[in-house]
């Protein structure tokens, strides 16, 4: 039996190398797939080939996860409950069809990934699975295996498997787009979060920094002047805005398998950048399409964190993404400090607004009888359904 297994590195996976070899009398391959995460990935493959594996895959997707996956996290403004930016949820499917890639040109019999029965990540992970080979076999070791984390340590070291003993406090799941801070006291949702639970928004600069990010068909192309590539851009946010403490998400999620979760994330490029391509959208649609955009975000951030990334109406809502941000071109100012970010301006020239028409001091005013007028037929629906009710 071949059995292909998506491979962190980390306790998870390493210990379900030796554990698929022993119960499925299998040849394991290993595939780690870099999204942008910072691991040594020569290490990595190291640790593989010791816990068993027969042949191991390093696949450097960090640019096709911020091209094809991370843009259409911005076109469609992707927050989870309006807050969580997708980060790990939006880099599972991708990862997924890496491995089944693998799995076809090995032609393996199972695809083996760590995710546990309590997570949202096997949801992601079997349903990707599924859509690309069907006829596969899925096996999640965690899900069948009854040891805790202090059994897998100790199976490990039973094995002589070299393991990565990530923080006795936290779990961490991190890639281009965010870091993901489980465990420990945050499983407590009165305690505040400590410290030492964050590493990418530390306060490093005392001083405020203006930044401006240009943006064209919805997606962002420059930094202060200079354009750059999605991925590399993204990069640069994250340290320029997480030097100031920005980017830190603390929030009580719903998650798929039917609980509440406490999450925590650092994610200070996503939560910048969303929040300034949602204010060049108030800028540049008209009411009707803003309001309608917002409904369509909501949609595409529920399918992608509840695992379907080929229901068919997510690409649907692709399409209608790519279709409305042709539109969302310019730039916008922003002012990072002591945690907080501040939009201070934005441009664009598919911008209707006028100060012609906005402002107070000059310009244009309609007349006395235009706006009574105007008051009088946009009021008389619920004026007169006030009258016949009585009201």
């Amino acid at each position: 039996m071949k059995i292909v297994l998506a491979y962190s590195g980390g306790l998870d996976t390493t210990v379900s190398i030796r554990w698929l070899k022993e119960t499925f009398k299998a040849e394991v391959i290993t595939v780690t797939v870099d999204v942008g995460q910072k691991d040594d990935f020569k290490k990595i493959e190291e640790r593989a080939y010791i816990a068993g594996a027969s042949k191991h895959y390093t696949i450097d997707a960090i640019k096709e996860f911020a091209n094809n996956y991370i843009s259409y996290a911005i076109k469609l403004n992707g927050l989870y409950e309006g807050v969580y930016p997708l980060s790990t949820a939006l880099a599972r499917p991708l990862i997924a069809e890496k491995v089944v890639e693998v799995a076809k040109k090995e032609k393996a019999d199972a695809v083996a990934h760590g995710s546990t029965s309590k997570g949202n990540d096997q949801v992601r992970f079997d349903l990707t699975v599924k859509a690309l080979y069907p006829d596969v076999k899925i096996i999640a070791p965690a899900r069948i295996w009854s040891m805790t984390r202090e059994d897998e340590i100790k199976y490990a070291k039973e094995k002589g498997i070299p393991i990565k003993v990530e923080s006795s406090k936290y779990s961490i799941d991190e890639n281009l787009w965010g870091r993901s801070i489980e465990g420990d006291i945050i499983s407590d949702p009165s305690v505040e979060v400590t410290e030492d639970a964050f590493e990418w928004t530390k306060q490093i600069a005392n001083n405020k920094e203006i930044i401006s990010i240009e943006f064209s068909n919805g997606v962002p192309t420059a930094v202060d002047g200079e354009q750059m590539e999605l991925h590399k851009l993204i990069g640069l946010l994250n340290l320029k805005f997480g030097n100031h403490g920005f980017g830190r998400v603390e929030h009580i999620e719903n998650r798929v398998v039917g609980f509440k979760s406490r999450e925590v994330y650092e994610v200070p490029a996503a939560l910048g950048l969303i929040y300034s391509h949602i204010d060049l959208e108030k800028t540049i649609y008209t009411p009707t399409e803003l309001r309608f955009k917002k409904y369509v975000d909501q949609l595409w951030s529920d399918l992608v964190y509840q695992g379907l990334w080929f229901e068919p109406l997510r690409e649907t809502l692709h399409k209608i993404a790519d279709e409305m941000n042709k539109w969302i071109a310019g730039e916008v100012r922003v002012e990072v400090n002591n945690g907080s970010f501040r939009i201070l301006g934005r441009k664009s020239d598919y911008s209707p607004y006028s100060e012609k028409l906005a402002s107070y001091n000059k310009g244009w005013y309609p007349s006395d009888e235009m706006a009574r007028g105007f008051i009088e037929i946009w009021g008389m629906h619920s004026l007169i359904a006030r009258r016949v009710r009585g009201l």
